[in-house]
């Protein structure tokens, strides 16, 4: 029985090559094989949803990982079982630790982080066999079977180019994080005023509602006595129905107001049972020390950072396209046994710049570089437009409280004086009500204004970016891996 034609047309050219080539075969595989011998290996790492929304649910502020993390980085003592004051600053790292903004921004660093190893890898060299053979070998053995290596030798400035893009990527988006933090810590100070200011609200409003009830039934006992006609009454029942509505609508916002505050936090509402902790103030700011804070914010604010980092990788990237004007250089030996004769050959490849000279990728990079340039200057620009903002309105929400704690003194001052008044026989109950109506409204305006007045303040140091204690352990900065040794 004969073999298949295949393997039948294969025997003989094993039975004629010389031992030198499969030496050398042999030898340059085994070389390939002996300098990578830590391949990875692919693992599958499927997403589960039904996991993810478990682990999501079961979120809590008791969590063993939160507690590690808190006590890391506030430098208390947050273990297990101990009761915590939640106050804002301690808030901000369970954002941190839980909201999903940060984990997006910490993953896109960390591909940037592994991009700096693509950058500074060298390329390998081929390996191409090739067999011939020859259909009039005149006595001697058909077979021409070559090898041939190719190594390539680019610029080691270019490497090095790589590598400082790689690198600059990598900060940028490191800064990024620090941006998603800022931004997160902004969000979580709305949410906690909006919650705070619900409560408040709420309290006020139903304070005004009592006292519209109360003035309602003293109305209507006028009426009864003839003391008072039936439009005193309407008027009356008007405004309780009002104040009933507005006390609804102000109840209706709190549940809300905890849903934000919870969604801040990455945590669900049905585990947020917290009494939020007002924490101390960072005072006025003098104008000499906004003044520094000011010119400060605009160099080192981290979205200014971190446009300033694109603009750094995209002056690389120009210097990049430069140095690849001059082309790298392959080397590429080979071996061949020609029908009884060994035969060796060097080849040197080298790209002859005759059609173009990088002009189109160069083009590009520079036009890159401009547009990072103007996206660096609109973010300062949007740094100090964020920053007057929020000093005229903290300016304005001042002044208003200010204005607001004057009228809820002289209402406080005019309720006191209806009371002596009362204990004198000299005034009602209707007119004592109608004083606690006004007070009631004029302090809820008072705690409106306060609550943009917080937010104000928490504006102008966002704005400012005054800095948070410990907040580079976010995104420690870490060391760009070496280049390996230059070539020539």
């Amino acid at each position: 029985m004969s073999l298949p034609g295949p393997i039948t047309c294969v025997l003989p050219l094993w039975r004629g090559v010389r031992p030198v080539v499969l030496s050398f075969t042999v030898s340059v595989l085994a070389l390939a094989g002996c300098a990578h011998h830590d391949y990875a290996h692919y693992q599958a790492k499927a997403l589960a949803p039904e996991k993810s929304a478990a682990e999501l649910e079961a979120r809590s502020l008791e969590d063993p990982g939160l507690r590690k993390f808190l006590t890391e980085n506030l430098q208390k003592d947050f273990s297990g079982g101990r009761s915590v004051e939640w106050d804002f600053e301690t808030l901000c790292w369970v954002a941190f630790y839980f909201n999903p903004t940060l984990d997006v921004a910490r993953a896109q660093w960390e591909s940037a982080q592994a991009a700096q190893k693509t950058a500074v890898a060298r390329p390998n060299p081929t390996l191409t066999l090739t067999p011939g053979f020859s259909s009039n070998p005149g006595g001697a053995s058909p077979w021409l079977p070559a090898i041939g290596l190719d190594f390539a030798f680019e610029p080691a400035v270019q490497r090095d180019r790589r590598a400082e893009v790689a690198r600059l990527n990598a900060e940028a988006a490191r800064q990024a994080v620090f941006a998603a933090a800022w931004q997160v810590r902004g969000e979580l100070r709305r949410a906690c005023n909006d919650f705070t200011l619900a409560g408040d609200r709420a309290k006020q409003v139903r304070a005004q509602e009592e006292a519209c009830r109360q003035i309602l039934a003293l109305v209507e006992q006028r009426r009864a006595a003839g003391a008072a006609t039936a439009t005193d009454v309407a008027a009356a029942r008007l405004a309780l129905t009002k104040a009933e509505i507005a006390s609804v609508e102000a109840a209706g916002q709190i549940a809300p107001a905890r849903q934000r505050l919870a969604q801040t936090l990455g945590v669900p509402t049905t585990t947020l049972d917290i009494r939020l902790y007002e924490s101390p103030g960072r005072g006025g700011i003098t104008p000499e020390r906004l003044a520094l804070l000011r010119s400060q914010a605009l160099r080192t604010r981290s979205d200014v950072l971190s446009a300033l980092a694109r603009y750094a990788v995209a002056e690389s990237a120009v210097a990049l396209e430069v140095e690849r004007q001059h082309p790298g250089l392959h080397l590429g030996p080979g071996y061949q046994w020609d029908q009884g004769q060994s035969k060796w050959t060097l080849a040197l490849t080298l790209e002859l710049p005759l059609f173009n000279h990088n002009e189109g990728p160069l083009a590009e990079a520079e036009a890159h570089r401009h547009e990072t340039a103007a996206q660096f200057a609109a973010v300062q620009a949007q740094v100090l437009a964020e920053i007057d903002s929020a000093e005229a309105t903290q300016t304005a929400t001042a002044a208003q409280s200010s204005s607001l704690e004057r009228v809820q003194a002289e209402l406080q001052a005019q309720l006191a004086n209806v009371e002596i008044r009362i204990r004198a026989g000299v005034a009602d109950q209707l007119e004592l009500q109608n004083a606690r109506l006004e007070l009631a409204a004029a302090t809820q305006a008072l705690v409106e204004a306060g609550g943009l007045a917080i937010q104000a303040a928490g504006q102008l140091e966002d704005a400012l970016q005054i800095p948070i204690a410990n907040l580079d352990a976010l995104a420690p900065a870490v060391r760009a891996p070496a280049t390996t040794a230059k070539s020539p």
